[in-house]
């Protein structure tokens, strides 16, 4: 199975029960009804990147779905925790692109999504080999990949929340669904 679309979703979910809490994310996300696969990185050559309310419509209840997943928990109150996909997509089409998973503690929701999507589009970056100092600034980074005319898009989906104050599980996911006819 070679995907042809994927889409991005995020969701948080608190309860007294770990596994609770991250089944009340995966209903926030919207995709608790079906049978997650966890997959590797790669964003499939020809692939089309779909709103979530369309990716949503296309999946049935008890399907088994391929997802890349990232997710993070704790029951330690007043605790940002983060969950986020970076995603990085080439300019050719015929060319495979990149998903990175970043899960952290004490960093806030546009950090850990401009580090996922910075991961991402190293990964892309070494393949296609754009020069590039590993040790330059994400934003003087984002300028080389480009001015190589090589890298087209990078964005990120990602979910942060504050552990609850009385304790619960406090769990928090992002996810990029892969799906193919």
């Amino acid at each position: 199975m070679i995907a042809k679309r994927i889409f991005l979703s995020k969701g948080v979910g608190k309860h007294r029960e770990r596994l609770t809490s991250f089944e009340l994310a995966l209903r926030d996300a919207g995709i608790a009804a079906c049978n997650l696969v966890r997959v590797s990185s790669i964003f499939p050559p020809r692939c089309k990147l779909i709103p979530r309310s369309a990716g949503l419509k296309l999946l049935s209840p008890g399907e088994v779905v391929f997802a890349v997943l990232s997710e993070n928990s704790t029951r330690e109150p007043h605790r940002l925790i983060a969950a986020s996909i970076g995603l990085a997509l080439p300019a050719d089409r015929n060319a495979y692109g990149y998903l990175s998973e970043h899960h952290s503690f004490g960093e806030a929701e546009q950090q850990a999504g401009e580090y996922a999507e910075e991961l991402a589009a190293e990964m892309l970056a070494t393949t296609l080999a754009v020069d590039f100092d590993p040790d330059r600034s994400w934003d003087e980074k984002k300028e080389i990949y480009r001015i190589s005319n090589k890298i087209v898009r990078t964005l990120n989906v990602t979910q942060s929340a504050v552990g609850d104050k009385r304790g619960l599980w406090t769990t928090v996911l992002s996810c990029a669904i892969l799906i193919g006819e």
